[in-house]
Formats: structure tokens, C-alpha cells, sequence
């Protein structure tokens, strides 16, 4: 055995060149564990990124780069993906029970105008309701009012 290492391995047994860290940024080559050169792009982050929210799975760094196929050192190191994987991770934990991806989430504005409508269409059926029992009141006194005549003038014959 000799006293020279190779590259650096990173989980999933991929190698690093010695010339590159896990902290590249942009496209970037990794070496997998049989030496063949693998492209790494930032894109394979953001669409398991996307897959994971979608499936409203929990978006952590370990299932995105399982997800993405990059190792969890790279992914902190590109700035843009770590921001968003922190941003649904705390979002997640914010609202444990919803299986809902954030993109779908409602927006308070969103729910602050279905609560508008929502009273607005109240108000428009108490005034409706108003009316109608006025109408059938009057109906009502209206046959009743009938009902008395027709009696008085039964009475009368």
C-alpha cells in the first residue's frame, strides 16, 4: 500500500478532483466512484428541489441531493439552492401538518379577499332573508285578512 491517496470521496461514492472543492459554484465535474467524469449543474438541485415541494415531502438537504444525485457539501455550497432548501425547510416546519407544496400555499391577501367575498354574500342573504320574511308576512296578513272577510260575509247571508 502506498502512502498516496486518492481523491476525495463524497457520499454515493463519488470523487472529487484534489483540483476542485465541493464548494463549486455553477456547473462543475465530480468523479464518480469508477473515474468517469460527472457534469453537476445547479438545475439538478433546483428540480429536485421542486419535485420534493411538489410531493409535499420534507425539503432537507440530505433528501435534495439523494433527490439531485450531488453530495450534501455541494449543495451548501451553492448559495442560491442552500437559501432555498433553509427557506422550505422552515416553511415546513412552520406548518408541519400541510402536505401542501409552498408554490400552492395561500397567500394571506388571497384569503384576506375570500373573506370579503365571504361577508359580502353574508350581507347579501341576511337582506335577502329580511325581504322574503317581510313578503311572507304580508302574504300571510293578506290571506288571513281574506279568510275574515269571507267568514264576516258568510256570516252575513
Amino acid at each position: 500500500m502506498t502512502g498516496r491517496q486518492g481523491p476525495p470521496r463524497l457520499p454515493g461514492g463519488i470523487r472529487l478532483p484534489r483540483r476542485q472543492s465541493a464548494g463549486l459554484c455553477g456547473v462543475g465535474e465530480v468523479v464518480d466512484a469508477g473515474g468517469q467524469p460527472q457534469r453537476v449543474h445547479p438545475l439538478q438541485g433546483i428540480q429536485a428541489l421542486r419535485s420534493l415541494d411538489a410531493a409535499g415531502e420534507p425539503v432537507t438537504f440530505d433528501a435534495v441531493a439523494r433527490q439531485a444525485g450531488v453530495s450534501r457539501s455541494w449543495l451548501y455550497g451553492q448559495p442560491d439552492l442552500r437559501a432555498e432548501v433553509e427557506r422550505l425547510r422552515a416553511a415546513h416546519r412552520r406548518a408541519p401538518a400541510s402536505s401542501v407544496p409552498a408554490r400552492q400555499r395561500t397567500s394571506d391577501a388571497s384569503l384576506l379577499r375570500r373573506l370579503e367575498a365571504a361577508n359580502t354574500r353574508v350581507r347579501q342573504l341576511t337582506d335577502e332573508n329580511r325581504r322574503l320574511r317581510d313578503q311572507l308576512a304580508s302574504t300571510l296578513g293578506e290571506k288571513r285578512a281574506e279568510r275574515i272577510t269571507r267568514d264576516q260575509a258568510r256570516g252575513q247571508r
